[in-house]
Formats: C-alpha cells, sequence, structure tokens
C-alpha cells in the first residue's frame, strides 16, 4: 500500500539548516508529484514546495524561495527538502504528500521543526 514515511526535522537554530527525508513505498515517486506543506500552531496548512512527477519541475512559495532546495532521488524513491537560513517563522509540523496541490489522502505523518526566536 502507498506509504510515506518521513524523518529529519528537530530544532536548530536561526541560520541553520535542516534535511527533511519522505520515503515512500507503494508506488513510484517519479511518477507523481510530491508536495511538501507546513503548518505552525494557529495557522493554516500552507503548501512550501513540490517537485512534479517525470519531468521533476520544481516549485517553491515565496517566503522559502532561495532558502529550500527540494529533490528527488528516483533509484532510492525518496524525496528530500533542505532547508536552509531558517526563521523563527519556518517553525511547524511539515508534511509530505502526494500531490503538489495536496489533493491526495496519502500523507506522510509530519515531522516538526522548531527554530527558536
Amino acid at each position: 500500500q502507498v506509504q510515506l514515511v518521513q524523518s529529519g526535522g528537530g530544532l536548530v537554530q536561526p541560520g541553520g539548516s535542516l534535511i527533511l527525508s519522505c520515503a515512500a513505498s507503494g508506488f513510484i515517486v517519479r511518477h507523481y508529484g510530491i508536495g511538501w506543506f507546513r503548518q505552525a500552531p494557529g495557522k493554516e496548512r500552507e503548501g512550501v514546495s513540490c517537485i512534479s512527477g517525470v519531468e521533476g519541475a520544481t516549485y517553491y512559495a515565496d517566503s522559502v524561495k532561495g532558502r529550500f532546495t527540494i529533490s528527488r532521488d528516483n533509484a532510492n524513491n525518496m524525496v528530500y527538502l533542505q532547508m536552509n537560513s531558517l526563521q523563527p517563522e519556518d517553525s511547524a509540523v511539515y508534511y509530505c504528500a502526494t500531490d503538489c496541490w495536496g489533493d491526495t489522502e496519502y500523507w506522510g505523518k509530519g515531522t516538526l521543526v522548531i527554530v527558536p526566536s
């Protein structure tokens, strides 16, 4: 069955970096768009980044453009989100999902990123 297993995240000081991983099983990531989303306490979920299927085109929210990089490892069926220059406003639970718009039932369980102010 379709599964997304997330890893990474944690506590990092402002200006630091983290990498989030999303390991997929039950489907081939390069055939689907994979999105990263985040939700901070009291806020709505927002799309952070997406990598499209096949072509692997990448998209970023304005708030993370130039700081975050999404990538895909087709051999290992994984998607990554490299996050640099992290700021307190990046603190949230981050999720990967099998759709760039979040229109899917298949989500990772989430991983917490904390950037203290």
